[in-house]
């Protein structure tokens, strides 16, 4: 439509270019709300088995053969890195891990002084929308500690 005060101009494509500009601004806020969301819910599955394979990590790291051949120390018992390692590498076998975080990996820390495992986990995430200009596989970890005391009852 022309409007004679403006000197005969056609006005009518204004309004489609704007609102194509939102549209693609709304379908970028989408894609960042659904790649943030299957970020979080993969952390706290991951947040899961961390704290699982620390425990495991704990009890079994710490219930090996020196505790039946010796007995059960008056202080802390020893944590031996080696088990702690195959305790939390079973576990996650034994969980499913693999299969439900393909990609997953582990790091086991034992701090001997403390008497206490820390594992973190990390497995890659294929984001379910991609904003262009972004990466399409990002990582997400979680880390869980756990410590092994005796209690002197």
């Amino acid at each position: 439509m022309r409007d004679p005060a403006d000197g005969g101009r056609a006005d009518e494509g204004q309004a489609t270019v704007m609102i194509v500009g939102f549209a693609i601004v709304l379908a970028m806020l989408v894609a960042l709300v659904v790649d943030a969301s299957a970020a979080y819910l993969q952390r706290q599955g991951l947040d899961t088995l961390a704290d699982g394979a620390a425990l495991r990590g704990a009890d079994l790291g710490a219930t090996g053969e020196e505790t039946y051949t010796h007995g059960v120390p008056a202080d802390d018992l020893a944590l031996t890195p080696e088990a702690v390692r195959a305790a939390v590498q079973s576990y996650l076998s034994d969980v499913g891990a693999y299969a439900s975080y393909p990609g997953l990996s582990f790091d086991v820390a034992v701090d001997g002084t403390q008497h206490r495992v820390t594992v973190t986990v990390r497995a890659p995430l294929d984001l379910p929308l991609t904003v262009p200009g972004s990466p399409g596989r990002a990582s997400v970890g979680s880390t869980g500690s756990a410590v092994v005391q005796v209690d002197p009852r």
